[in-house]
């Protein structure tokens, strides 16, 4: 079996540093700290797929040329690529005449290859949040506007997660809440709480919008209030992922157990994403 290191025509092009930089040799397998098989199968594949980042939509004899490899080689890499989801072929664009033959296939990133790269979905959505709350006014009238964003944004989710727990028993209701937040990717999970008498512990172990949320706890707030609504009692935030912790943490209480009046929900809400003691 030949490895990525075995196909190489001469030493390889480091994209990263500029077409005349060459990366250091690696050291002998066996040595101390020596890449293994996979780690130089996977390092190849990488730089496959940010050649085709780079430039473009590129064919295996483009990309054999450009980082030094065989055709070959390329094509196990872009095949294993193409399995991953990562790239996928499409025919080649010719301008002018078109010669004899079938025209050769060239390889694109998929909108998943490209979410493997850098992006600044982050920075971008910080941005526009800033922009609304400027917009308003600033201050508390710029904390409003966002909130507001915060709730419209949420509402499409909400009912979709309604219509998750419409067939739901009551007291499977958290779960089936946790099963529809998990189909929107934050692993949500429900369980009991330390006293399993007062309620139960809705726990979101991934937030997609962490990063944002530190900054705008608006979006914390508000989906505390969808949760509240959805369930029908007030419910309190114990811990965020945008604050520090490990999983986004909030108490349920069990039905009959709701003592608080609806002041305590608007309470609960507020501090929403402030980590509360």
């Amino acid at each position: 079996m030949k490895y990525a290191s075995e196909d190489r025509k001469g030493p390889a092009v480091d994209e990263t540093a500029g077409p005349t930089a060459v990366a250091p040799e690696r050291p002998a397998q066996g040595a101390a700290g020596a890449s293994s098989p996979q780690d130089e199968q996977q390092g190849t594949r990488n730089k496959v797929a940010r050649s085709i980042l780079d430039h473009g939509p590129s064919t295996a004899a483009e990309l054999a040329l450009r980082l030094e490899l065989t055709q070959a080689a390329v094509r196990r890499h872009l095949d294993a690529l193409a399995a991953d989801g990562v790239v996928e072929p499409r025919e080649k664009r010719v301008y002018g005449a078109r010669g004899r033959g079938r025209p050769a296939r060239a390889f694109a990133l998929t909108d998943c290859g490209r979410d493997a790269f850098d992006q600044s979905y982050d920075e971008l959505a910080s941005d526009a949040l800033r922009w609304i709350a400027q917009t308003a006014g600033g201050g508390e009238l710029g904390e409003a506007a966002v909130a507001a964003f915060a709730r419209a944004r949420l509402a499409a989710q909400a009912e979709g997660y309604r219509r998750a727990m419409e067939s739901a028993e009551p007291e499977a209701r958290t779960r089936a809440l946790a099963e529809a937040l998990t189909a929107d990717g934050y692993a949500a999970t429900a369980r009991s709480a330390p006293n399993s008498q007062l309620g139960e512990q809705l726990c979101q172990h991934h937030c997609p919008v962490a990063h944002v949320a530190e900054q705008f706890p608006q979006l914390c707030e508000a989906e505390t209030e969808v949760f509240s609504r959805l369930l029908g009692t007030h419910v309190q935030r114990l811990a965020t992922i945008a604050h520090g912790d490990g999983v986004c943490t909030t108490f349920i209480p069990k039905a009959g157990k709701n003592a608080h009046s609806t002041k305590t929900t608007t309470a609960s809400a507020s501090t929403a994403g402030r980590n509360p003691a």
